[in-house]
């Protein structure tokens, strides 16, 4: 990863005072398997843009990065998003604050949401932003949650309810540190997480109110997870797949219902394969219900939902936002690396 000198980065231009900023490129493709590397990156230095009337110039103040950048990496994805593009910036979620808006319904100070961070500043059409309301969640960040996907699959994939008892596999992730809290909301009676370290099972434990936890190599997950629900599991929240789902089938009960809202065992292992086999006479005999669901293409309407849950339980202690917070744009790579390698607990940030 090289960073060009920045001597001149601040050399005044027009309203927004930076004649260059810098933005996070793709250098190369990982190679299947390969763990990521900072030569894959390159932080290059371009023009600011002045904003033609029409448009928004922004100037990003935090990113946030997913697992399912690692897969955008790669040259064709199954994934429903377009690969990143060798030579051109990457781009994610991120939360900025409007610098010019000439001829738009937006001013100066605006806080927005948009999907091109891995950059400083940003231009970009207002169809492509969502206003942010500074005041609905105490912290701005708190928006790039993921958040919004574990309450899809607490509502609508598992349909959790009063008194059920829930499975969250990669509970300690962006998705699962949340689900556990949303199933708590729906009324369930015992939520089961999988993690892959005791400290991580101790956090889930301690602060984000799971009762029990399966550890990711420490014996089989079925043979874990029967122990710890020996009267089965009535909802499962997936992002993982793999040996986790076919647990999860194997411990269900009748009628449970699996909400797949990820499939991280196919994207992070070496062949990138999305397929894991199926217990389908387990399904049919019992009842259960498999259902996949994608936030951005068929629930959106929930995302002010949650929005509304969680600034109140922000604010009165109720629930929490993990998350790991790294600053400056020279540290987004090693940001999704560490989030790639399992390091943190919940969400993971990039402050600009």
């Amino acid at each position: 990863m090289t960073t060009p000198p920045s001597d001149s980065r601040r050399a005044p231009r027009g309203h927004h005072g930076l004649r260059t900023h810098r933005e996070v490129r793709l250098a190369a493709r990982p190679a299947p398997g390969a763990r990521l590397t900072d030569d894959l990156f390159e932080i290059a230095e371009v023009p600011t843009p002045s904003p033609e009337p029409g448009r928004l110039l922004v100037r990003t103040g935090v990113m946030s990065v997913a697992a399912v950048m690692r897969t955008l990496m790669d040259e064709t994805t199954d994934v429903p998003m377009r690969p990143f593009a060798l030579g051109e910036p990457l781009y994610g979620p991120a939360i900025g604050e409007v610098v010019a808006a000439p001829g738009t319904g937006f001013v100066p100070g605006d806080l927005v949401q948009y999907d091109l961070g891995w950059r400083e500043f940003a231009l970009l059409d207002p169809s492509d932003v969502q206003g942010v309301d500074p005041g609905l969640l105490p912290d701005p960040a708190a928006y790039l949650s993921q958040g919004p996907t574990a309450w899809m699959g607490v509502t609508r994939g598992a349909e959790v309810g009063p008194g059920d008892t829930v499975f969250v596999t990669g509970a300690a992730g962006g998705v699962g540190s949340l689900a556990g809290q949303a199933a708590r909301l729906r009324g369930a009676r015992r939520v089961i997480g999988s993690v892959g370290s005791q400290h991580k099972a101790a956090i889930l434990r301690e602060e984000l109110g799971y009762d029990a936890v399966v550890l990711r190599g420490a014996g089989p997950i079925e043979d874990q997870l029967r122990a710890v629900a020996p009267e089965g599991v009535d909802a499962v929240i997936d992002s993982v797949g793999g040996e986790q789902l076919q647990a999860s089938i194997a411990v269900a009960n009748r009628g449970a219902r699996i909400g797949l809202v990820g499939a991280l065992d196919a994207q992070l292992t070496d062949s990138g394969t999305p397929t894991t086999a199926i217990d389908t006479f387990s399904l049919l005999t019992r009842g259960i219900t498999l259902r996949g669901t994608v936030l951005h293409t068929d629930h959106l309407d929930l995302v002010p939902e949650w929005h509304d849950r969680f600034g109140a339980g922000l604010r009165d202690g109720t629930l929490a936002f993990p998350h790991a917070r790294l600053h400056g744009l020279d540290n987004a790579p090693r940001a999704l690396r560490e989030l790639v390698e399992g390091r943190h607990v919940g969400a993971v940030l990039v402050e600009l």
